[in-house]
């Protein structure tokens, strides 16, 4: 049936999607208009139309004192901070900060605050549906609830009657409800969870657990600190655990004296605001802090004692390695200046134990990254900071729900017998090493190339075809296909890219609207659990994933049904919380045990006040309980284990049993044998083979021409990958994402800001992936933005944007409403801002909703641990 046609026929039945009714979602007219866009020159900057009501008059104003509050948390990006939402007459009205969580408090930044549009969005998913055109023609049939699980259930009992659980996959993006999806697929048998970690933070994450063992997240003592040395973490716009980490970094600087200095590409919000700004040459990030510490080391500014007591590599050893890394010869890859390198590394050396030296994605999305990271986290244990205040923290449960206080039902299913090469590809031996990481980026390709088959597959909370490298191409390819994938469900808010290439739509729950334990890094050093509650309730019928996965678990068979022994998500968390309630700081005021359950409702966060604060971890005592069953052997304390080989489990420093770092050693590691062993294994010879921080070139960038250009992106404090498109307010702060070009190099190629450029990206060379190496990936034409706030021979691109689907606001379509998934006027009317307020629609003189650059990025996986090399890409430009 033609579009019109279809319009024509159903335009007076649309105003509620019957039980059973057909429907059109096609992207034309998205599509076209992003197309057009592309295809033109559009202004830089386009002019609003002031069609909003003047200044609000005539809208009612809200009275907070009649609000019934309720805690929870947030997720419009994967800081979860603590909110508590307010509601007049069954509508949020407003999100701020749960004043009770340790982490931000009343804090709040634009996206949480913005949650309150995500509810009530005009163009949201409401019913389930199943396809019933072809794949990706966008046509749709309402079915209920029990047709959609009478449709999954069958196909997973299928799987695993056939010996092939791990045939059914879950792919998600920022998901937070891990053990619930884990709980589901060891129920089927199933390995097969695709998470996103090599996309995000996994060679940051693998350098702490290889330093420290036990964590993948640092939580630097920042108010304490009085030097604070950032390699690539923009913590004042888009840094995971921003707000965390920025309110304590600014009380540090302003009430403590802290100096900071931000090493990045390109002027960022946290540079911008920084004491010193360096701005290196893309991927040289390790070769710096190795040169700095050198510059400490040499100066006899290191911590020698700390070395010879709590690291794998004592003083003496450490300096003998690191000799050749001098200033100079770093200065001569990074173009940093030698005489700053020494500078910044002594003031540094002078401020600790209270200097703090960490990373985020600027130095670790990189082919060299997992290396960069761990010479950055050395730093800090050259100067003894590991642990101290002011200095670099952790803590012993930084990022799971603690199984001691909040113990999970009973029966729990028993860890996968089956294996998935896409999951743990031998490629990539480190990439689970230490945590299920995954290696993300490969899932379509290894689909393709036949190393694993599909028979149902999950996709939740996330957008592929828009947030993955090459997600237009190769990822639209592999979700097009029916042999490869036969049958994909598609939990979603709203009509993604994601749920357009899937053959059943769930609708989901917002986070303001399901439950969930959720936590991260304390920056307070205490372990704590939040908990995320409904606030509102979800409308029509739209249903938790976990809810989702709860009654498919029942319905498989009497097998899996028995590992999902609760009604719903909520009453598994009440189970949860019933140890909890014994608790001495959750007993009520007779002594008697208290409901657990009720008092993470009404406080929204649990804090561990039996324990002191983790200042220096790996220097607490052993207890007695601790060490029965030990003996000890030099300076190790020795237990079996379950294979009855004697490993070490503390330390005996100054005639008392240490806890030390929770490494094969229990001590920092510098040096890490399953490094070199995988290494080998893999013929990896670019590091040496040695297991140590060693600085390596990237390929790709020793390869590049004079005129190519090293290619970046970055994120905006308003917006998160794929999920907050469809926000109008955020989208309406940040719709467009012109090219950042230095004047030097825009001067060379003529180009002015708003020019037209096309940017062609190739293909990299690496260890991994060498096809096609060098060859031409993709073309996109975008506007420029000259400015001297960027590397000269870098150019950078947001990411986030140029959606072709998520509603009006994401695709910047003004105008009423046209066919939508979530077309019922009973229970989401129309939004007026929608109809009259979208400024920056190309067709009516705006910019559009702006440029997907990841549809030109190539997969680059790196050597090792699988992260994406985001920051790797090579360009050539053209003015159009």
């Amino acid at each position: 049936m033609k579009r019109r046609e279809f319009i024509q026929n159903h335009a007076t039945s649309l105003a509620t999607i019957a039980l059973g009714q057909t429907i059109l979602l096609t992207p034309d007219t998205a599509e076209a208009g992003i197309l057009d866009f592309l295809r033109g020159t559009p202004k830089l900057y386009g002019q609003r139309k002031e069609v909003r009501r003047a200044n609000g008059k005539g809208r009612k104003k809200n009275d907070y004192s009649k609000a019934t509050i309720t805690k929870g948390v947030c997720l419009n990006c994967s800081t979860v901070c603590g909110i508590q939402g307010y509601v007049i007459d069954g509508k949020l009205v407003k999100i701020g900060g749960n004043p009770e969580d340790p982490n931000n408090g009343k804090s709040l930044c634009a996206k949480g605050q913005s949650g309150t549009t995500i509810n009530n969005y005009a163009d949201r998913i409401l019913y389930p549906m199943k396809r019933v055109g072809a794949r990706g023609e966008g046509k749709w049939q309402r079915i209920t609830w029990d047709e959609a699980y009478g449709m999954i259930a069958p196909r997973i009992k299928k799987a695993m009657d056939e010996g092939k659980p791990e045939e059914v996959a879950i792919q998600i993006g920022r998901s937070r409800i891990g053990e619930e999806m884990t709980r589901f697929l060891n129920a089927i048998g199933s390995p097969s969870l695709f998470n996103h970690r090599a996309l995000c933070s996994s060679n940051k994450r693998a350098a702490n657990y290889v330093s420290l063992g036990e964590t993948d997240w640092e939580s630097g003592d920042f108010e304490r600190a009085k030097y604070i040395l950032n390699f690539g973490a923009n913590f004042y716009e888009a840094h995971q655990g921003a707000i965390h980490a920025a309110k304590r970094i600014i009380r540090g600087r302003y009430d403590n004296g802290a100096k900071l200095i931000t090493v990045d590409v390109r002027m960022s919000n946290t540079a911008g605001r920084s004491d010193e700004w360096l701005c290196p040459r893309p991927g040289t990030d390790g070769a710096l802090a190795l040169a700095m510490g050198n510059t400490i080391i040499t100066a006899g500014k290191h911590d020698a004692k700390w070395l010879n007591t709590w690291s794998n590599i004592n003083a003496e050893e450490l300096a003998k390695w690191i000799a050749p890394y001098t200033p100079e010869w770093a200065a001569g890859l990074s173009g940093i200046a030698a005489e700053d390198i020494r500078r910044i590394a002594l003031e540094f050396a002078a401020a600790a134990p209270r200097a703090i030296a960490f990373t985020n994605r600027g130095s670790g999305a990189h082919y060299n990254g997992f290396n960069a990271d761990r010479a950055v986290i050395l730093l800090n244990a050259i100067v003894g900071s590991i642990g101290k205040e002011g200095g670099y923290c952790y803590g012993e449960e930084p990022t799971r729900v603690p199984p001691r206080v909040f113990p999970q039902p009973q029966p729990i299913p028993p860890a996968p017998k089956a294996t998935s090469l896409i999951e743990n590809p031998p490629e990539w031996p480190l990439a689970n090493k230490w945590q299920r990481m995954k290696v993300g980026q490969i899932v379509y390709q290894g689909i393709k190339e036949g190393r694993g088959k599909m028979q149902v597959y999950f996709s939740y909370c996330v957008a592929t075809p828009q947030t993955w490298p090459e997600g237009r191409s190769l990822t639209v390819e592999v979700l097009s296909d029916e042999k490869l994938i036969p049958f994909h469900v598609c939990s979603d808010i709203v009509y993604s890219e994601q749920a357009h290439y899937a053959d059943l739509i769930l609708p989901d729950a917002t986070y303001t609207e399901r439950w969930g334990f959720d936590t991260r890094n304390n920056m307070e050093l205490r372990d704590y659990v939040t908990l995320r509650q409904p606030i509102v309730q979800p409308p029509a019928e739209c249903v938790s994933f976990v809810d989702s996965m709860i009654e498919i678990g029942k319905r498989i068979s009497p097998e899996t049904a028995k590992y999902f022994n609760f009604k719903n998500h909520e009453d598994w968390l009440r189970q949860r919380c019933g140890a909890f309630g014994k608790r001495a700081e959750v007993k009520g005021p007779s002594g008697t045990a208290a409901d657990g359950f009720a008092y993470m409702r009404e406080h929204g966060v649990w804090q561990d006040m039996s324990k002191p604060k983790y200042y220096d971890l790996y220097n607490w005592e052993l207890s007695e309980a601790q060490l029965a069953g030990t003996r000890v052997e030099g300076n190790n304390i020795l237990r079996k284990n379950a294979a009855g080989k004697e490993v070490i489990v503390g330390l005996m420093v100054d005639g008392k049993a240490r806890r030390g770092f929770a490494t094969p050693s229990r001590k920092f590691s510098v040096y890490h044998e399953d490094i070199e062993q995988a290494a080998k294994d893999r013929k990896f010879t670019e590091d040496g083979g040695k297991g140590m921080p060693t600085y390596f070139p990237i390929p790709t960038h020793e390869k590049m021409s004079e005129e190519m250009l090293h290619l970046i992106t970055f994120k905006w404090n308003v917006h998160t990958q794929g999920r907050t498109q469809s926000q109008k307010f955020l989208t309406e702060i940040v719709h467009h994402n012109p090219m950042w070009i230095h004047t030097d190099r825009a001067n060379q190629l003529g180009i002015k800001t708003g020019d037209l450029v096309e940017i062609t990206t190739y293909r990299p060379h690496g260890h991994a992936m060498k096809e096609g190496a060098g060859q031409v990936l993709g073309k996109a034409q975008i506007t420029a933005y000259v400015t001297e706030g960027i590397h000269p021979r870098t150019v950078a691109v947001s990411n986030t944007l140029g959606n072709f689907f998520h509603g009006r606001a994401a695709t910047a379509q003004r105008g009423r409403r046209g066919a939508s998934a979530g077309w019922d006027n009973t229970i989401e009317t129309e939004d007026q801002d929608l109809v009259d307020d979208i400024w920056w629609d190309a067709r009516k003189g705006g910019t559009g909703s702006g440029y997907n650059i990841n549809a030109i990025l190539p997969i680059q996986p790196a050597p090792l641990v699988g992260m994406q090399g985001w920051y790797d890409t090579v360009c050539t430009l053209r003015k159009v």
